[in-house]
């Protein structure tokens, strides 16, 4: 028996293909797809989340001192004449920021290794670059599923079968978070 289901395609096609969905089900909550690919893209996402459970408190909260810009009501940088050039003005603040312990580190590079970087686009200035915005999925996946299925022992996701698809007859499901 194989481990794995090929679907059809070559192993680089296979692979973006379940990269992607998965990206999809973390951040979105819920994919159709088929039955096949939804038994594949579960094993994946199951595994992320347990190591999310896992390493969900492997952390330390640390003191910095960070330099700031100092910005106007504009969010503009407020810039200063020093010797005839203008300089930018930076304040000192001092920030809790999480560090993570070595094991929690290499599972969120382990992460990284299977989900694709999201970007969202809001509705109202669709087209601005300057609107985006970059979501930290693996910091979703640490902070809200961790805690979410912490008293969880495996079972994360439900495949729901809702018919065959018009085109080809092929089983279609939902794959959701429970």
């Amino acid at each position: 028996m194989a481990k794995y289901r090929k679907l059809g395609r070559t192993s680089d096609q296979r692979k973006a293909l379940l990269r992607s969905q998965v990206t999809a089900l973390l951040y979105n909550g819920k994919i159709v797809t088929t039955e096949a690919k939804a038994k594949e893209v579960r094993k994946i996402a199951e595994g992320l989340i347990a190591l999310a459970v896992k390493e969900k408190d492997n952390f330390e909260t640390v003191k910095v001192t960070a330099k700031v810009a100092r910005k106007d009501k504009d969010g503009k940088r407020v810039k200063e004449v020093v010797d005839g050039k203008k300089v930018t003005v930076y304040d000192t603040v001092e920030k809790e920021i999480k560090k993570d312990m070595p094991s929690r580190l290499h599972a969120r590079r382990q992460m990284l290794k299977v989900l694709y970087p999201v970007t969202e686009v809001p509705a109202t200035a669709a087209g601005r670059k300057k609107a985006t915005k970059e979501v930290d999925l693996v910091a979703k996946l640490f902070d809200e599923y961790g805690a979410k299925y912490a008293s969880r022992n495996g079972g994360y996701t439900r495949i729901v079968k809702i018919g065959p698809r018009k085109g080809d007859a092929a089983m279609e499901v939902v794959l959701e978070l429970v």
